[in-house]
């Protein structure tokens, strides 16, 4: 696991010890940044359910203005401080230890936005639901803003998330056992 791109590019990042945290494969992590390049420079950028930070520090990496981090998992918060002091990208970020429905409430207090929210839940719970709900009922995401999910491609599959009426699901891209759920404002 690494930086692919940007002035972070080649730093190797370290995994949360234990088999909670499913890191993003690099393939399709590339192919992810590949299709979203354009849309990252000077962006405001929340990675909920972040693991290691690998997508934050992506973001921030290739230009991204700051990232907000949060994770519940203590032993994920310690692996992404260290892979934001080792990316050297601590200035751009902000991390929360807490639950995501927690951070998304406190977010949203602060009336904060941000033009990309990714969030990867575990695959094996109603997690990605929830929190989409959540996000629904928020103004976290700007109004041009794109918001991503991460889930498994056979779960998806087998069991079809079902979007919020104030999101629009604009793009699906799968990578193997990754699928990637693109959503704008309706």
């Amino acid at each position: 696991m690494r930086i692919i791109a940007g002035r972070a590019k080649g730093t190797s990042l370290i995994a949360p010890k234990g088999l909670n945290t499913r890191p993003t494969a690099d393939m399709a992590k590339e192919s992810l940044f590949n299709i979203i390049s354009t849309d990252i420079r000077d962006t405001h950028f929340l990675d909920l359910f972040c693991g290691s930070g690998a997508i934050g520090l992506e973001a921030l990496s290739r230009g991204a203005k700051e990232a907000v981090f949060v994770e519940s998992s203590r032993p994920a918060i310690a692996a992404t401080m260290q892979n934001v002091e080792k990316t050297k990208l601590a200035p751009f970020a902000e991390l929360l230890q807490m639950p995501a429905a927690k951070a998304i409430d406190k977010l949203a207090a602060r009336g904060r936005s941000f033009d990309i929210i990714f969030l990867d839940p575990p695959y094996d719970t109603n997690l990605l639901t929830q929190t989409l709900n959540h996000l629904a009922k928020t103004n976290l995401l700007s109004k041009t803003g794109i918001l991503i999910a991460e889930t498994d491609s056979k779960i998806n599959a087998e069991n079809p998330i079902l979007t919020p009426k104030e999101l629009e699901l604009i793009n699906t891209r799968i990578y193997g056992r990754t699928c990637f759920l693109f959503y704008k404002i309706y």
